[in-house]
């Protein structure tokens, strides 16, 4: 193995990382030392805020297993740099599941077998306490990693599932527990059992926050300030420093005591840990390590770990993961059968899985047994404490604007190393002192890079927040405002976001004999009691009864309340009392129909006793299961000597577990009916079981056994309604070029009916559904393409959303009968195409609208695939199944307001999708605010940098006073109000540009620099052509002296000043860059599209209008306090009336630059791509002479400005360019595409 090989670490996931070893060197360390002294430790700080440099430059290459020191490189887009320190322990074992040989203590309970990865023999285990064993292991974001021998590299143990055993082995070797020595030896690896999120020192975080480079450079500035004897200023900026770094201290210290408090509540509790089968002893939860055994108490607790049930059952609230609140029903790992050989998996095995700060309400449990659970995962490792270092350790934001921010500033600093070097030379020519030299030279540096801009570009986004709260949206992830600015995609969650939380039932449709029976609107009728229809509805389900309240899926709740029936639950009481079992009992009510048997008492015997026989007590559950999309229930009616299993579930899942003969041959035909109407189908079917099949056998059988060889029984109709603001927001953001689509778990044709009843897919479009199917035996992996029957025809002045592309004639090109098309995909096709079709992957993506049956990971991976193809993508869920999609959306929004939306940056505290269009707004405004606010600083350093290098050209510079008015009273006032334009009141069919490296930004900014440059550089050369100009003395007074005569020059001596602040050129200057800076913050101050126009931003323009009263005043009628306080020196009155026409000439130069050049020709003839991504078009009506010339104008403009037939550059334009000239695109009706050898698609008529 070579020194320099590279090895990755956490491979596959999320936080996959590649590291190299490193190890101390004596000569480059002294060499830094040496480098950090000369450079008055500016080294040190540049190798702090580089880890890479800072390792390479301290330390030499070694192997990863005798470095010291470790350099780590994420491999995501950020590529972030992070350096850790090796340290060492000593252990017994090599690592956390070796077998340990404890000759002289307890012998080890369940034998617990070798399950090491690294396989440690017997004779070592002998030897584990005589020879310990040294461990390199390191530490990174709250996560340790071991040294392994075997693999040569570093690995990070997660819990249990490292041991990689199966549920059966599970059940066999860790229902015991852990003695007390393995216990300790386990807690070596995996710490204590806690999530520890330390809060800071004030001091620490002072001095982090310190050492950020932009408050090092305002340190700099400082001292060189100070140095010029510039107090003011100085003192203005540190005083603006000091309040930034309070609130910024406060802000943080704020978060870390909001995040303790909230890990810390309920995260130290009692436990009771097995030892043994008997023992039970009480200990702390932060003992707790994978593998010890833990009794859950009946009345619940809030579980301190993750941990899997191995006997029992629980009902949880998951809430705080999930942000579902309704109880979930967790029980026992299966321990035989085909699911009991399976590997145990957190993911596939969370219904038997209890997480980590979940609440456990209750516990169901049978006589003389403890509800059990084995620890899998403690600590950091839980789902909790990967929520937490998710929070504590966030991914960067990428933005294009705040990387393009970076570049700018380094055009800047380009252009302050222009002014320095200038300086030095002018001011050698000029044989000023070396000191001076060096001040003025550096003090360039300090002009062209603006101290406030951090400050100014963060007001915009926290305004915007301000007003976001306002609208009942809490965002826990500032940054990302701009980014809803930028979203041209929004993927619509159905259940609970487009459509209402609660399903109502509509009716039933019972089958019998092989048909189905006419529907019917009601299930608690009399006659139906005794159906076994009515007792699976009345069975099926997983609820329970909390505080006297029934709770549990609101699904099963209104199924349940349709029948009329009465669900009991045992008492702890009743359950200790009877042996072996006291059911959950369900049963009609008494009375069925009082009015009716009042009367008749042998009748009313009669049905009581009916009735009686009626009572069903569910005898095991097999819980709702998203991977099979169904639920079953073992019951036992009272009487009976046999077990009946009732099933529920998606109709076509149900139907194939069904006996053939029992399915009516309608099936397929009533299904389609009810699902095109959008309504909710679930299936109904029962099996009469053997009697010999005792309660105990029933726990331990395995539900596929006993989820087949069912009898259909029936379709229950649920109806769920679209919310009423769903269709409306649909509308707006299709007007608004924003692309929608639907990604559910429901059923394919409910959600295509969802999504034409909303408007997601118009009446006149069609929807291909995309069938794909896994390769079986000998024939491939293959699509059919079905096409939907389109309800409406009529496609008359109906508008259709198309992709734009760089030129208005490429929507023209498109031929109009294909131009309404939308694919639907099915989660298991979702998979089959990834992975057997992945060239069409994106070209389904760039047409699909309704994804069905999705699961959560295929929704995050949904995500995934539409921002590879440069979509900025917005998802909007409730938070159940969602939390995935949420995060990894560039802007996620939660419409649940529960501790699940601590996975989104965005929560709604409204339960529509009316805040997303309101999102979207507000993110255009301050998108748009943060280009007018970095424009504006950009623009005033480098007027301030135009005249501080036209006064040096004569030895001169603005005074400490002139720079403390601009800097403070323009700049600061103008940049922190202009920010305050509301958001424009709906949405517009373009987006703000995403780049500051923009062609129409770039022309805004040049244009107005070339312009400020041509007026300063004219008023510069003027003054000092006028009749009057003299070099100024204390003594002159040109304000007194006529144009005509000479200024008379006593010969007397006057002080004079050093520095050489007052004269007529800075006088001149002073005036015109004042105004030169209202100029630009006027010009760049934008309204509509996007935001309210500026004359409603009351505070920019009161303070707009007092500062040109203001300027005005002291140009045209000086006061000479003013003119002391500021080093302005007297000029005569037809100068300054020449001066205001020069302003004045200033600022319509430059609104007429960037409205008439800008805003008219380039942004709307040349930059047209900026325009929206879905560009509305329709049927094109006859030209009119406008658009004739603006068609002629944009052809000519493009080509001067070489962007004819330029491609476009986001990869869904291009994608959607391609397939225009693809014949075979969209796939003909009933068509097959086969997947090849060669992953080429052929495709053939079915």
């Amino acid at each position: 193995m070579t020194t320099r090989e590279v090895k990755i670490i956490n491979q596959g996931l999320e936080d996959e990382m590649e590291v190299w070893g490193y190890r101390p060197c004596m000569w480059k360390m002294i060499l830094v030392g040496i480098g950090s002294v000369c450079s008055c430790g500016l080294l040190l700080l540049l190798l702090y805020w580089l880890p890479e440099w800072g390792v390479k430059g301290t330390c030499t290459h070694t192997s990863l297993r005798d470095a010291h020191t470790l350099l780590l490189r994420t491999t995501d887009e950020f590529k972030q740099w992070f350096r850790a320190k090796v340290h060492m322990m000593s252990a017994p074992g090599k690592a956390p599941f070796d077998t340990l040989d404890l000759q002289s203590t307890t012998q080890l309970p369940n034998g617990d077998g070798d399950h090491s990865v690294s396989a440690v023999d017997e004779e070592h285990g002998k030897l584990a306490y005589t020879q310990p064993v040294e461990i390199n292991y390191f530490s990174h974001h709250s996560t340790i990693y071991y040294w392994n021998d075997v693999i040569h590299n570093f690995e990070l143990y997660k819990g249990l599932e490292d041991v990689k055993g199966s549920c059966a082995t599970i059940h066999s070797d860790h229902s015991a527990g852990l003695s007390k020595t393995l216990e300790d030896y386990r807690r070596l690896f995996f710490g204590e059992n806690e999530i520890a999120v330390r809060v800071p020192s004030l001091f620490k975080l002072l001095i982090k926050e310190v050492l950020n480079p932009f408050y090092i450079f305002q340190l700099f500035s400082v001292i060189l300030w100070s140095v010029e004897d510039y107090y003011y200023y100085a003192t203005a900026i540190v005083f603006m420093s000091v309040i930034s770094i309070a609130t910024s201290l406060y802000t943080i210290k704020k978060q870390y005591v909001m995040l303790h408090d909230m890990v810390a509540t309920h995260s130290v509790v009692r436990v009771s840990v097995c030892r043994g089968d008997k023992d039970v002893e009480q200990a702390m939860s932060t003992e707790l390590v994978p593998g010890d055994v833990i009794v859950i108490p009946g009345n619940g607790m809030i579980m301190p770990c993750d941990a899997v049930l191995l006997r029992g059952t629980c009902i949880v609230n998951e809430s705080m993961l999930t942000g579902e609140s309704v109880p979930v029903t967790k029980t026992s790992l299966p321990s035989s059968g085909e699911e009991g050989a399976m590997t145990y998996n957190m993911e596939e095995h969370k219904r038997h899985t209890l997480f980590c700060g979940t609440h456990v309400i209750q516990t169901r449990f049978y006589a003389g047994e403890l509800v059990k659970a084995v620890v899998v995962r403690t600590g950091f490792s839980t789902e909790k404490g990967q929520l937490v270092r998710s929070i504590l350790y966030p991914k960067p934001t990428d933005f294009k604007l705040y990387r393009d921010a970076y570049l700018f500033l380094l055009c800047l600093v380009g252009v302050a190393g222009i002014g320095f070097i200038y300086t030095i030379v002018l001011s050698i020519m000029n044989k000023v002192p070396a000191q001076t030299i060096i001040i003025e030279s550096l003090d360039i540096i300090t002009i062209t890079v603006p101290p406030a801009l951090p400050a100014a570009m963060t007001a915009g986004i926290v305004y915007a927040q301000r007003r976001l709260k306002r609208v009942g949206i809490f965002c826990i992830s500032p940054q990302r405002i701009n980014m809803c600015g930028q979203l041209n995609m929004v993927c619509f969650d159905k259940t609970g976001t487009l459509t209402e939380d609660g399903l109502d039932l509509w009716g039933i449709q019972r089958a019998e004999n092989g048909s189905f029976c006419p529907p019917e609107d009601e299930a608690a009728k009399e006659s139906l009691v005794n159906t076994a229809f009515v007792a699976c509805m009345a069975a099926c389900h997983s609820l329970t009864k909390i505080e006297g309240e029934l709770s549990g899926d609101p699904l099963d709740l209104k199924m349940f309340s349709a029948t009329g029936w009465i669900l009991e639950e045992p008492t702890e009481e009743e359950t200790a009392l009877h042996n072996p079992i006291m059911p959950t009992v369900v049963r009609p009510p008494k009375q069925v129909n009082p009015e009716a048997n009042q009367n008749n008492p042998l009748t009313q015997n009669l049905e009581l006793s009916e009735l009686s026989s009626c009572e069903i007590g569910i005898v095991r559950q097999f819980p709702f299961s998203s991977a099979l999309q169904r639920m079953s229930v073992v019951v036992r009616k009272l009487g009976e000597k046999h077990m009946d299993a009732y099933l529920k579930g998606a109709p076509e899942i149900v139907a194939s577990l069904c006996k053939q003969h029992t399915v009516p041959q309608s099936f397929t035909e009533t299904l389609e009916t009810y699902t095109r109407q959008g309504f909710r189908v679930i299936a109904l079917a029962h099996r009469q079981l053997e009697s010999k099949l005792s309660w105990h056998k029933v726990q331990s059988l395995s539900r596929d056994l006993i989820e087949t060889n069912v009898e259909f029984l029936g379709l229950i109709i649920m109806q769920n309604k679209i919310k009423e603001e769903t269709a409306g927001v649909l509308s707006d953001l299709r007007q608004a070029n924003i692309r929608t689509l639907m990604v559910t778990g429901d059923n394919m044709l409910t959600a295509i009916s969802v999504a034409r009843d909303c408007g997601m897919v118009r009446p006149h479009e069609k929807v291909i559904i995309a069938d794909a199917v896994p390769p079986k035996d000998f024939s491939p992996a293959h699509i059919t393409w079905h096409y939907t029957e389109n309800p409406e025809q009529d496609v008359k002045d109906i508008q259709t959303v198309e992709i734009s592309l760089e030129e208005g004639v490429y929507d023209d090109q498109l031929p109009q009968p294909d131009q309404g098309y939308h694919f639907a995909v099915t989660g298991r096709a979702f998979t089959v195409i990834t992975e057997h079709f992945p060239q069409l992957v994106q070209k389904l993506a760039l047409r699909g609208t309704v994804f069905a049956r999705m699961a959560p990971d295929q929704k995050t991976q949904l995500v995934e695939v539409l921002q590879s193809i440069d979509y900025i993508v917005g998802m909007c869920g409730d938070g159940a199944n969602d939390c995935g999609a949420l995060k990894r959306a560039h802007s996620g929004i939660s419409l649940s307001e529960l501790e699940a939306s601590v996975a989104s940056p965005f929560t709604s505290s409204t339960s529509n999708i009316s805040c997303v269009p309101n999102l979207i707004r507000e993110g255009r405004a301050a998108l748009i605010t943060s280009f007018c606010v970095f424009k504006f600083m950009a623009l005033y350093s480098i007027i301030q940098y135009l005249s501080v290098t036209l006064l040096y050209s004569i030895l001169s510079n603005l005074g400490d006073f002139q720079f403390l008015f601009i800097d403070i009273v323009i700049i600061l006032i103008i940049a922190f109000t202009m920010s305050l334009n509301p958001a424009w009141k709906e949405l517009v069919n373009q987006r703000p540009p995403s780049s500051l490296i923009s062609g129409p930004l770039l022309c805004s900014v040049l244009t107005q620099i070339l312009t400020c440059m041509v007026f300063q550089v004219l008023a510069f050369l003027l003054v000092r052509q006028q009749s009057w100009y003299e070099i100024w003395t204390p003594l002159s007074d040109a304000c007194n002296v006529s144009s005509s005569v000479p200024p008379h020059r006593p010969n007397v001596t006057s002080p004079h000043d050093h520095k050489n602040i007052k004269n007529y050129e800075n006088t001149t200057l002073f005036y015109v860059s004042s105004f030169q800076y209202l100029a630009v913050a006027i010009v760049f101050s934008k309204g509509k599209p996007f935001r309210q126009p500026s004359y409603k931003n009351w505070p920019f323009m009161l303070s707009a209008i007092a500062l040109y009263i203001f300027l005005f005043l002291i140009v045209l009628n000086p006061i000479p306090a003013i003119d002391s306080f500021l080093e302005i020196v007297c000029v005569p009155h037809d100068w300054r009336i020449t001066l205001v026409i020069i302003i004045i000439m200033n600022a319509a130069v430059s609104f007429m630059l960037e409205i008439l050049i800008l805003d008219i020709i380039l942004w709307k003839l040349v930059f047209r791509d900026n325009r929206g991504v879905n560009q509305l078009t329709k049927s094109p009506p006859a030209d009119t002479l406008q658009m004739a010339n603006d068609r002629w104008a944009s052809a000519c403009l493009s080509r001067l400005f070489c962007r004819k037939n330029k491609p476009p550059r986001v990869l869904y334009k291009l994608l959607a360019l391609e397939l225009q000239d693809d014949t075979d695109w969209p796939p003909r009706p009933s068509t097959v595409t086969y997947a090849s050898a060669t992953q080429s698609p052929i495709s053939a008529p079915l």
